[in-house]
Order: C-alpha cells, then structure tokens, then sequence
C-alpha cells in the first residue's frame, strides 16, 4: 500500500518512513498542509497518517477538505492532542481512525491495515482469488496451500490486484504503489515485476489487457 504521512517532526516522519517500509508499505513524508494538500490532489494513496499541529494550519482542515470533495481516502489522525474532544472532533470531521502520540508502531501498521481494508469494502483479513491467499499482516502468500516467497514490490503488485479482483490496474497505478516520488523508475519496471511475480504465482494468475494494464485472471 501507498501512505501519505504528514507531520512536521523530522524524525518521526523519517521513523514512520523506515518503520512503515518494514511493514511492507511504500511512504511519502510531508511536513506541512500545504505539501500535504498538493500530494493529495496529485497523486492517489491507499491511506493517509495525519498529526493535527502542522506549521501552516491544521491537519483537521486538510481533513475536512479531503472530505468536502467526497475524497473517501482513509486517514489515522495521528497526534499528541489525544484528549476525548480532540478525538471527538477528529473522528467527527472525517477521520477514520484516530492515535495519540507517543505510539507502537505495530499498532499504527495494524490500524492502517484495518481502514484500508475497510475503505475496499473487506471484512476479512485475509485475501484469497482462485487459490491464492494473501496475508497482508503476515506478509504470506500462499497458492494452492504451498508458501511462495515474494519480494517487497512483487507483494505490492499482487495485493493491488487482489484488493480489487477482477478489475484492471494500469502500469501507471501498479507503479504508485511500488515507487515515492523521489525514487528513479524505470520505464519497464513494472513488467519485470509482474514477470517475476508469475514465475513464482503461476504465469497465467496475471494477466495482460493490452493497451490496458493487468488483472488477476478469472477461473
């Protein structure tokens, strides 16, 4: 998954960059309203980190912004004012989550899995298509019950394409998922990971819509 996390603490931004990584996520850090609105109207993320004390404003009103224009984004309000009316008025305003500081990040990554997986309409933690299964807390694949060992960005690729089953991602998509805006991209990065992602799921689990992008195939 794609995060935005905007906070203007340089090192937990850097924190959060490196910790969330571990866990699989690709990060982008901003540290201002401003930053965090651009990214926001710019590019799409499968959720947003947001502290409400920004040098230029309030993350709430970036909230409420996000929300006005029917942005339906998920975001974790994660913050130092963490009193019962700041929680309030943060879940109130759009928030789909909220988290004081100072925090675990194991639990950040578990909240972050868990509105993403609401946004996309899943109850179950788990992933499954025509025999693969996918665990995004676990960072498991398995198909047809035997474990299959996958990269970080082969992971991204297929839980892309297994939240939404069925439906075609172009490469322009698949690549938000895998790269941040400062990372160098290869023109034919994508193919060589769906490629690499066959080799190890099956060659035909993945299909090609020419002109298109890529699906998991139907059974």
């Amino acid at each position: 998954m794609r995060i935005l996390v905007v906070d203007d603490d340089e090192v937990l931004l850097d924190g959060l960059r490196v910790g969330l990584g571990l866990h699989g996520y690709m990060v982008d850090g901003m540290a201002c309203c401003g930053d965090a609105r651009t990214a926001l109207e710019t590019a799409e993320f499968d959720a947003v980190v947001l502290d409400l004390m920004l040098p230029d404003g309030s993350g709430l009103d970036v909230l409420r912004e996000l929300r006005r224009r029917h942005d339906t984004t998920p975001v974790l309000l994660l913050t130092a004012r963490d009193t019962v009316a700041d929680r309030i008025s943060g879940l109130d305003s759009g928030a789909d989550d909220y988290l004081g500081k100072p925090f675990d990040l194991d639990e950040v990554a578990a909240r972050l899995r868990a509105i993403a997986r609401r946004a996309s309409g899943r109850a179950a933690p788990v992933m499954a298509w025509n025999g693969i299964v996918l665990d995004p807390g676990r960072r498991t694949v398995e198909v047809d019950g035997r474990a299959v060992g996958l990269s970080r960005r082969e992971f991204a690729i297929l839980e892309a394409l297994m939240a939404r089953p069925g439906a075609v991602l172009s490469k322009d998509q698949l690549a938000d998922r895998l790269y941040g805006w400062q990372d160098d991209v290869e023109s034919n990065a994508v193919e060589v990971h769906v490629h690499h992602l066959r080799a190890k799921i099956g060659r035909d689990a993945v299909e090609t819509v020419r002109g298109l992008g890529y699906r998991l195939r139907s059974a």
